[in-house]
């Protein structure tokens, strides 16, 4: 299994799409869809019928967006940059912004 370039928590900026140039946080990723949640960003009206528990009404929230339209945020200067991957010294894999070598985690 390959190893997940996007993870919930990391800020992303959109690079694509009606929200260009947004920034958020990763809320939720599906890796088999290819998507990601992203707070703030492709926001979405749905109308939902009053039931017994709500109120009925026109309520916004976040759609999935495409990975391939999401960008890391780099942790050095907040630029987007690619991920790459690097075996640390103790032996584990860590994901690396590849404009400026920052490690992404861990």
């Amino acid at each position: 299994m390959m190893a997940a370039k996007l993870r919930k928590g990391d800020k992303v900026v959109v690079i694509a799409g009606k929200d260009k140039g947004k920034r958020g946080e990763i809320t939720s990723v599906m890796p088999a869809e290819g998507r990601a949640t992203v707070q703030g960003v492709n926001l979405v009206k749905r109308h939902k019928r009053p039931t017994q528990v709500s109120a009925g009404g026109i309520e916004t929230k976040e759609a999935p967006i495409q990975l391939s339209n999401l960008m890391i945020e780099d942790p050095k200067d907040g630029a987007p940059t690619r991920v790459g991957f690097k075996v640390s010294e103790d032996g584990s894999k860590v994901r690396v912004a590849k404009k400026s070598g920052e490690v992404i985690d861990g």
